[in-house]
């Protein structure tokens, strides 16, 4: 592996960060966050306008830039240093692999080319707080987790016009503001029972959607309640789509990883530039020994945090499956720092007003939804087979 980064990722990361500037600062995002989508329409066009972001790891046959799940990651560490609220992850990470791997040709047609463009955003629904279990990071996913019976969940049913959605689901990424959606259902009953993944225009009739009050409202989501609304099947009615589901959680947890490493080192640098600031006892708290082993430990954990981000992202393109491993790294590297930025800042840094605390919530948020740490690391050392019986494999 060449560790190094080409031009052209340079020239993402470039570029993105310049954008992000121009459009950023602590004011803008508190205006995005507030908006009833949750984000900037302005910023999320020149996201797709001037950059062909949300197209980023898309085939160039279907409108998108051709690139893979390292730039895609490179990029969204850039958008994590800003926290800056988009559709990029449920739209591009989540939402359309999950088209371009099991969709008919027509279905990819139709909707890759205006998701590559940005016109189209798109959101998977999963019920409840299972985005984890269907994308099998924290466990297996056997496809209960989609409801069944009365279970709850979502509930699919075909009839003589085709197929109908009931049910509802909760914590979706952007729900309530997608223009589609990708919806996890069960269908078969208890005899042919299996999950299936439907398409569902946003406006569709029967669709009731909210947003949802969310610990990181940098991360807006929504909750969806179908009323017998029609959908469409993504790809075939026999096709399997857990393997797919599960084969995207490792790149989906490689990108959040570099995202999260992004964040850390924001937070961190914030730290360090105000420690260099503030004076105590006629001296900056910068030079105090305590400081700087507290802010030596964040660095070392950041920068580790990046390799393994870095090496997972690669890997995808690889076979190898490392995602949780290194999203379990960076969410414990940034937690670390943004505590640490609450910590130095002191007074200031336990206010609404400075922006150190939505760092952490962003670390808090993150584990909430993709993990917790301790989780992620347990189901990659079931899949390596590191313990058997309760006993150290050899």
């Amino acid at each position: 592996m060449d560790t190094r980064l080409t031009a052209e990722q340079d020239e993402i990361r470039r570029a993105l960060r310049e954008l992000l500037h121009k459009h950023g600062g602590a004011e803008a995002l508190r205006a995005a966050v507030d908006s009833p989508a949750g984000y900037d329409p302005a910023l999320w066009s020149a996201l797709a306008g001037r950059l062909g972001l949300p197209g980023l790891a898309l085939p160039e046959a279907y409108g998108g830039v051709g690139c893979s799940a390292t730039e895609l990651a490179l990029a969204c560490e850039e958008t994590g240093r800003t926290l800056a609220p988009s559709p990029l992850l449920a739209t591009s990470v989540l939402a359309a692999p999950l088209i371009l791997a099991l969709g008919t040709e027509e279905q990819r047609t139709a909707l890759l080319p205006r998701l590559a463009a940005g016109t189209l955003t798109a959101a998977l629904a999963v019920p409840g707080p299972a985005l984890t279990a269907a994308l099998a990071l924290t466990g297996g996913n056997d496809g209960q987790w989609a409801g069944g019976g009365r279970a709850g969940g979502v509930q699919a049913r075909q009839g003589d016009e085709g197929w109908r959605l009931y049910g509802q689901a909760d914590q979706v990424l952007d729900g309530h503001s997608a223009g589609l959606l990708v919806v996890a259902a069960h269908t078969g009953g208890y005899t042919r029972s299996r999950t299936l993944l439907f398409l569902v225009a946003g406006d569709a009739g029967g669709v009731v959607r909210a947003r949802q009050t969310a610990l990181d409202a940098t991360r807006p989501q929504g909750r969806i309640q179908l009323r017998d609304v029609p959908a469409e099947v993504l790809g075939q009615a026999g096709q399997d789509v857990l393997p797919a589901l599960a084969g995207l959680g490792d790149t989906v947890a490689a990108v959040l990883a570099a995202e999260a490493v992004g964040a850390a080192d924001r937070a961190l640098e914030r730290t360090v530039e105000y420690v260099g600031q503030r004076e105590q006892f006629g001296r900056a708290i910068g030079s105090f020994q305590a400081v700087k082993h507290r802010l030596a430990d964040v660095y070392v954990g950041v920068q580790a945090a990046r390799s393994a981000a870095y090496y997972a992202a690669w890997a995808t393109a690889n076979g190898e499956h490392l995602g949780g491993l290194a999203l379990a790294q960076a969410l414990e590297a940034l937690r670390s720092a943004a505590g640490e930025a609450i910590q130095l800042h002191g007074g200031i840094g336990f206010t609404w007003e400075h922006e150190a605390h939505l760092y952490f919530k962003r670390a808090a948020g993150d584990e909430l939804l993709f993990g917790p740490v301790h989780r992620l690391r347990d189901r990659a050392a079931e899949e390596a087979g590191l313990f058997v019986r309760g006993e150290v494999a050899v």
